[in-house]
């Protein structure tokens, strides 16, 4: 019995929809990470990019658990010398809650070219409101 290999041509991408609202960052991040690897399907590969467009709505309303708002940071440097910038998570989610949802997503994803592309088809909003009603989404209960 041979193993099966999806085509370019075979894969089927649908569209989904998670609601954020009162879920865990990790949970909304590691459900939205299997859709975009499509490793919920029955033909998944690791070799083959099969995953779905997965859209995230009410990312203001995620929930991190503890004290993280507090005491979680987001390190990035500017490339001047000296310039690590750091940023308490509380303040992140009132600024940009999408680019939390993202960077959460974004780690558990590979790091490979399979990885970068399968963050292309990920749209994170801040509020209920998308503008991807013409795809016909559906909505993913978690």
């Amino acid at each position: 019995m041979s193993t099966y290999m999806p085509k370019a041509g075979d894969i089927t991408r649908s569209w989904y929809v998670l609601d954020a609202q009162g879920k865990t960052l990790g949970s909304v991040a590691v459900q939205a990470a299997t859709l975009l690897r499509g490793k919920h399907k029955p033909t998944f590969t690791p070799h083959a990019d099969g995953g779905d467009h997965v859209i995230v709505i009410n990312a203001e309303k995620v929930v991190l658990t503890g004290k993280k708002l507090d005491q979680k940071k987001y390190y990035h440097h500017t490339g001047y010398i000296g310039n690590l910038k750091e940023v308490k998570y509380g303040t992140l989610m009132k600024t940009k809650p999408e680019f939390v949802i993202t960077k959460a997503i974004k780690g558990m994803l590979p790091d490979t070219v399979i990885g970068r592309k399968a963050l292309t088809r990920l749209r994170v909003y801040k509020g209920e409101q998308h503008n991807h009603q013409a795809q016909k989404p559906e909505l993913r209960e978690f």
